[in-house]
């Protein structure tokens, strides 16, 4: 009964070592071809560019009703983008859906897979040096020649003296291999090391990075808590030890009263609310800290300062009125009695100092620049100033270093990959010597290399042979 069980054991381990077998049989020999093939990597490629291209054409982490009300379903664009399927396959929030970092992951292993079986060792191939023995050998070469004068130590130093390095054999002085731009074919090893490197820059700031809006009033402090849109892992690169004072906020304006450029002068402070960073800030002027950046996107009024008759100023809120997309126009209602039975309306369409004020009929009472004053409802008003807003977009994208560091590594690839894997082999027996090569590009430049060479061997020779004649 013992010997039964021990049986059974023993074939059961067998039958575990044998499916593992089988199944690493498999992934070698059918997955591992197919995840490794450059059709493969092209396709993902091509893939991962066109949704990159609609993560930029569609406005990513806005809300249901922008969505709505430009991607309708009546009529759809192009006859079925409309804001269900955006929201239904992710579009809003493309680079942190799973099926696109799912997309970069499975590309990154195709190219990891590509350089350890096909890269590394084409590269240990070409660092392993063959000598050519038989003078049968040099017609397999692309480009070979046979000589009846010359020598295989002329030839050394000529191939030195072209950047070759020359490798002998201390027996066999007849026998020669020279190469050069080894560089060559560690270049796309570079490449595709850089590549990896974007994409794991690409998938960790999709999971930690995040993207938030902020419209702050002059003079007002604030952290950052309007988030549109935030990986997983992003709740620690929130700031929540310091926060941002807008000092003030102003706009440059034309001549013609168009906007020349808005600037916004920032505080960052600690919690004991001193300052440990400063900047004024504009259109590609961003304030940058640890880790978070502050863009100057957008503007607007966020309230207007008023008195009425001897009262204390009064900052009332203003708020962006619906005018159908035709232009930005800000309003408010301004009390004139204190039972608040009576009032005005106030409108302002820029931070310039000119507003209109409307009496209840809907009628246009007065225009007044700040500072002024004007009698209405039996009251003084005063104007005293519009109050702006900043618009900020803030960012943190712990990736960007990672992908700028892959970029580096995939330009200087790409510049490595231009060099020419070049060898040559020469063999001298029987009072012939036999020269052949091949390269890995640059065929026509390798050919009248080597042409070059074998006329300065020949030269050399003759130079010998007149030498010998006068001696």
């Amino acid at each position: 009964m013992t010997l039964d069980n021990t049986n059974n054991t023993v074939t059961e381990q067998s039958t575990e070592q044998s499916n593992g077998w089988s199944i690493a049989r498999i992934l070698r020999q059918d997955f591992l071809p197919v995840l490794t093939d450059l059709r493969l990597a092209i396709a993902l490629l091509l893939i991962i560019a066109l949704f990159s291209i609609t993560g930029t054409v569609i406005e990513q982490g806005q809300s249901l009703d922008f969505y709505q009300a430009n991607y309708p379903e009546h009529p759809a664009l192009f006859g079925f983008l409309s804001w269900k399927v955006i929201l239904t396959l992710g579009l809003d929030h493309v680079y942190r859906t799973w099926w696109f970092l799912a997309l970069l992951i499975f590309f990154g292993t195709s190219l990891t897979a590509c350089t350890f079986t096909r890269q590394l060792p084409a590269l240990k191939a070409a660092r392993r040096w063959k000598f050519y023995d038989q003078p049968r050998q040099f017609t397999k070469l692309a480009l070979s020649a046979e000589l009846d004068n010359g020598s295989v130590d002329s030839l050394k130093q000529i191939l030195k003296n072209r950047s070759y390095k020359v490798f002998q054999e201390t027996d066999k002085t007849n026998i020669l291999y020279a190469r050069k731009g080894i560089i060559g074919r560690i270049g796309p090893i570079i490449v595709h090391i850089g590549i990896v490197v974007i994409l794991l820059g690409s998938i960790w700031g999709a999971m930690t990075g995040f993207m938030a809006q902020e419209m702050v009033a002059s003079g007002n402090t604030f952290q950052v808590k309007n988030i549109i849109d935030a990986g997983p892992w992003a709740a620690t690169r929130i700031p929540k030890d310091w926060s941002v004072r807008v000092n003030r906020f102003w706009i440059d304006y034309t001549p013609s009263g168009s906007i020349d450029q808005f600037y916004s002068d920032l505080s960052v402070l600690n919690n004991q609310n001193q300052e440990v960073d400063h900047k004024k800030i504009f259109v590609n002027q961003p304030l940058r800290y640890r880790g978070v950046t502050f863009y100057q996107t957008d503007w607007g009024i966020a309230a207007v300062r008023v008195r009425v008759n001897q009262s204390p100023v009064f900052q009332i809120p203003m708020a962006l009125l619906n005018t159908n997309g035709n232009s930005r126009i800000w309003g408010t209602w301004i009390p004139t009695k204190p039972d608040l039975s009576e009032g005005v309306s106030l409108l302002a369409k820029d931070l310039q100092g000119t507003v209109l004020i409307y009496d209840a009929a809907g009628q246009l009472f007065n225009t007044l620049r700040t500072g002024m004053s004007t009698q209405i409802n039996g009251v003084k008003l005063t104007v005293l100033d519009v109050v702006g807003s900043t618009g900020l977009q803030i960012k943190a994208d712990p990736g960007i270093p990672i992908v700028y560091t892959g970029f580096a590594l995939l330009m200087l690839g790409v510049v490595m990959s231009y060099f020419s894997h070049s060898q040559i082999w020469a063999l001298q027996i029987d009072g012939r010597l036999y020269v052949g090569g091949k390269t890995n590009r640059a065929q026509v430049a390798f050919e009248q290399e080597m042409l070059g060479i074998l006329d300065s061997l020949s030269q050399e020779q003759t130079n010998e042979e007149k030498v010998i004649a006068t001696s």
